[in-house]
């Protein structure tokens, strides 16, 4: 009405990477706390009870107790979900790979020696018909080799792999031996 003008800015804002964590074990309940710590919005999934509530572990962003193979009947896993399967076994597994699988997840991470990634491997291209092509897609054993121990630790190698892929890292060591002349360059 008064012929002036409005400058508008107009600032995006992000929507933070979401992290589900299959499985709230000890494992699983280091990694969840860890990932609201590094900024993620933290979904806990597990088919027990018990192990998915907010008493359980308090402040995550939501928590869906159900077989871990119907996860994606209960929540949309897009290109923005890193996903942790932390789970109780083969049984599991080998329902709950070919459901993940289909979804567009830029992370498929599940734990396990590398004997259980092998059996599961052999178990899903038997039973499921999965090609091979596609289980390339599972971090398996999940994480970043740390020689990780603790639940805490193990957390860690996990997260640190989810950061590193997000990003396009390398994982390689940032320990520089290089000249200071270089660095003044």
């Amino acid at each position: 009405m008064c012929g002036g003008t409005v400058q508008v800015f107009i600032e995006p804002v992000a929507v933070p990477p979401t992290l589900l964590v299959i499985g709230g074990g000890h494992v699983g309940k280091a990694l969840a706390e860890l990932g609201k710590w590094t900024g993620f919005r933290v979904i806990l999934s597990d088919d027990r009870e018990a192990f998915c509530n907010p008493d359980y572990l308090p402040g995550m962003d939501g928590y869906i107790v159900c077989k871990p193979a119907e996860i994606s009947d209960h929540i949309d896993i897009h290109a923005n979900t890193y996903v942790a399967a932390v789970t109780r076994g083969l049984p599991v597994d080998i329902h709950l790979i070919p459901a993940l699988l289909t979804t567009s997840a830029p992370y498929i991470g599940l734990i396990g020696s590398r004997r259980r990634w092998a059996l599961t491997i052999k178990a899903l291209r038997e039973e499921k018909q999965i090609e091979a092509e596609a289980l390339a897609r599972v971090h398996a054993p999940i994480g970043l080799e740390l020689r990780a121990e603790t639940p805490k630790e193990i957390a860690i190698s996990i997260m640190a792999e989810i950061i590193m892929i997000r990003r396009g890292g390398s994982g390689q060591p940032m320990q520089w031996m290089g000249e200071v002349a270089e660095a003044e360059a």
